[in-house]
């Protein structure tokens, strides 16, 4: 089992802002491609941009920020804005003396980065593999909490201009 990338002593159910990163398998193109510095969907891409909008249906606390369908990736702001949310970064000791990314894996509780990421690829998944069979996301996804204002434009930027700068991605192949 590959250890967890994630901070251990942080609720992933917290008020914040996380920068998402989600690939395919292989990073196999499934969701159209790059021409011209601009990212052309197809059928599968724009299931995927039409799922990520309706996250917030799904899940009400969920604000979007930038975001973009990539020919292999998807990168996307979540804001968890929930009213009355505890302390973001819990400090008392968890069950067992389990962190929160231990209790995680045995339970990741609605309301959590995961479940509506788990959801989203679900979702995604479900209608995809009716245009492709062979469509597969990579099982884990990369999360980045955001911490300041200065972090959050750098990283709207960033997905805003993916496209422009596709050959040098390093998801690029």
């Amino acid at each position: 089992r590959i250890a967890s990338a994630r901070l251990q002593n942080w609720d992933y159910g917290s008020n914040g802002a996380y920068f998402i990163t989600i690939c395919t398998k292989n990073r196999m193109h499934y969701f159209g491609e790059i021409i011209d510095d601009e990212m052309h969907l197809n059928e599968t891409g724009k299931l995927a941009e039409q799922f990520w909008l309706e996250i917030p249906i799904h899940f009400p606390f969920i604000e979007l920020g930038n975001f973009q369908v990539m020919p292999n990736h998807f990168h996307g702001i979540l804001i968890i804005d929930k009213i009355n949310n505890a302390a973001a970064i819990p400090t008392d000791p968890t069950p067992g003396n389990k962190t929160f990314g231990q209790l995680r894996f045995q339970n990741q509780g609605s309301g959590t980065i995961s479940s509506v990421l788990g959801s989203f690829k679900s979702a995604v998944s479900k209608y995809a593999h009716l245009i492709n069979k062979d469509f597969t996301w990579q099982s884990r996804f990369f999360d980045h909490i955001i911490r300041n204002a200065e972090s959050f434009e750098r990283i709207q930027n960033y997905i805003e201009n993916n496209p422009k700068n596709w050959k040098e991605d390093k998801f690029h192949k």
